[in-house]
């Protein structure tokens, strides 16, 4: 099992339900191949560097992973034949100084949300 990132950038003319919707079909691809999703990160809707498909902006979602190296390109065909995702990008962490960035990305990723749990509980 490798470790890998996966930036998605989803439409921006779909509801709400629909992004959720999208996104859980593509943490299904990922878990399908025998991956493992370690975290997330909803980024949220950005402005695009460039117009993709006439649209500005698009809905940025980051999954950081683990997976078996054949199961990628199973995962990649996926994404491109999806309608609804308007770019994505699998990077590959390999080296001990990758995966310890890896670890530290993924890390940043789940403090927020340890610190929501947090604020959540003092205010109860």
């Amino acid at each position: 099992m490798r470790h890998y990132e996966n930036l998605v950038i989803v439409k921006p003319t779909l509801t709400e339900e629909e992004i959720k919707n999208t996104i859980a079909l593509v943490e299904e691809v990922i878990t399908a191949n025998g991956g493992e999703i370690i975290a997330r990160d909803a980024m949220g809707m950005k402005k695009l560097a460039y117009p993709i498909e006439k649209n500005a902006r698009g809905y940025f979602y980051v999954m950081y992973h683990k997976a078996a190296p054949a199961s990628i390109a199973e995962i990649e065909r996926r994404f491109r034949i999806n309608e609804e995702i308007l770019r994505f990008v699998t990077m590959k962490y390999d080296t001990k100084r990758e995966i310890a960035a890896w670890n530290g990305m993924v890390e940043k990723t789940k403090k927020p949300a340890a610190v929501a749990e947090k604020k959540e509980e003092a205010a109860s």
